[in-house]
C-alpha cells in the first residue's frame, strides 16, 4: 500500500458584497464550498484560515472586500478498509476513475455506515487512493440516487478535480421523474442549507450556499415530467430540494415529496409506482478537463432498470400520455 500523500491546500478569496455581515465560517463554506463547515471552522481556530491576514474567530462578522486565505493540509483518512466489491467501472486509467454507482449504495462510510460503501470497494480495487484525502472521492450522490462519479487516483488528479469543481466547469446532468406536468423548462436559483428544525433535511434558506439547477424537459405526461438536471453547483439534495421549492417533487421521494397515484392509473402503474421506493434521479452525464491529458472526457451512463420500467409503465398508459 502506498505512503499516504497529504494534499496541500493553498486558497484566496474575496468576500463579495452579498456576504456583508455573514460569520467567518458561513462565509468560509461558500468561498471554499469544497471543504465542510467543521474542517473550515477547525483551521479558522488553528489559524491556518485568516481574515485579512490575521486569525480570527468563526464568529465574527466579515465585510465586503475583505479577504480569506486558507494554507491548511487536508491528510488521508486511514479508517476506511478495502472490501470486495463488484464495481461498474465506466472508464479507468492512471489518473482517474469513473464509476456508476448503484441506487441503495452509501458513497463514504460514516455513522452507521462504517463497511460496505463505494470506498470500501474502491479501496480494494485501486489501493493506491488509500494515500489521498478522501480515498480519492471528490464529489457524491446520494445513497438512494444511481449515476456517475469521478475519483482521483493521484495528487495531481486530486487538485485538478477539486479545482474544476470550484470553478464549477465540471459537467453534469441527471434524469429525474418528478410528479406533476411541467410545461416549460427553467433554472432555479435558491440558496440551500440545512434545515432549521429538520435536521436530516436541506431547505431553501436565504442565508444558505448559491444553489443553481438548470430543467429540461425530455418528455412530459399528463400527471408527470421526465426531465434532465444540469447541476451549476452540487450542494447536498440539491436538485430533489429545488424541485420540491418548484412545487414538482421527485417520484419516490419520500423526505422532500410523498406518494401519488393519479386518478384512473392503470393497475400496472399504480404497481410500479408503489414499488419504487426511491428517489427517481440519476446522475447520467459526466465531463471533466482531464487532469493529465488536459481533454475534455465525457461518460454517460443509462438509465437504470427501475426508472426505465416506470417510463415504459407511463408510455403503456393511455391517461398518462
Amino acid at each position: 500500500m502506498s505512503e499516504p500523500v497529504f494534499e496541500e491546500i493553498e486558497l484566496m478569496a474575496v468576500v463579495p458584497d452579498n456576504m456583508i455581515g455573514e460569520r467567518l465560517d458561513v462565509a468560509a463554506a461558500q468561498l471554499f464550498d469544497s471543504y465542510s463547515r467543521g474542517a473550515l471552522q477547525g483551521w479558522i481556530k488553528e489559524g491556518k484560515l485568516l481574515l485579512d491576514g490575521k486569525k480570527e474567530k468563526p464568529k465574527i462578522k466579515v465585510e465586503p472586500g475583505q479577504t480569506l486565505t486558507l494554507s491548511a493540509v487536508l491528510e488521508a483518512d486511514d479508517r476506511w478498509l478495502p472490501e470486495p466489491m463488484e464495481l461498474d467501472i465506466v472508464y479507468e486509467d492512471d489518473h482517474v476513475i469513473v464509476v456508476n454507482k448503484p441506487a441503495g449504495l452509501v458513497v463514504h462510510p460514516g455513522a452507521g455506515n462504517s463497511t460496505a460503501t463505494l470506498i470500501n470497494g474502491l479501496l480494494h480495487h485501486a489501493p493506491e487512493i488509500s494515500a489521498l484525502p478522501r480515498a480519492g472521492v471528490v464529489h457524491r450522490i446520494d445513497k438512494e440516487t444511481s449515476g456517475l462519479l469521478m475519483v482521483a487516483k493521484s495528487l495531481k488528479a486530486h487538485k485538478s478535480l477539486v479545482e474544476q469543481l470550484q470553478e464549477k466547469t465540471v459537467f453534469r446532468e441527471y434524469q429525474a421523474l418528478a410528479v406533476g406536468g411541467i410545461k416549460l423548462d427553467f433554472t432555479i436559483d435558491a440558496p440551500i442549507a440545512r434545515h432549521p428544525t429538520q435536521r436530516v433535511k436541506m431547505a431553501i434558506v436565504d442565508e444558505g450556499k448559491p444553489a443553481v439547477t438548470h430543467i429540461s424537459i425530455e418528455k412530459r405526461y399528463q400527471h408527470f415530467t421526465w426531465i434532465k438536471a444540469q447541476l451549476e453547483t452540487g450542494r447536498t439534495h440539491q436538485i430533489r430540494v429545488h424541485m420540491a421549492y418548484q412545487g414538482y417533487p421527485l417520484v419516490g421521494d419520500s423526505v422532500y415529496g410523498k406518494p401519488y397515484f393519479p386518478k384512473g392509473a392503470t393497475p400496472e402503474l399504480r404497481s410500479a409506482l408503489q414499488q419504487f421506493k426511491r428517489q427517481a434521479l440519476h446522475a447520467f452525464a459526466l465531463g471533466f478537463v482531464h487532469p493529465e491529458t488536459q481533454e475534455f472526457c465525457s461518460f454517460e451512463a443509462p438509465l437504470p432498470e427501475d426508472m426505465q420500467l416506470i417510463i415504459q409503465r407511463f408510455d403503456e398508459d393511455p391517461g398518462e400520455n
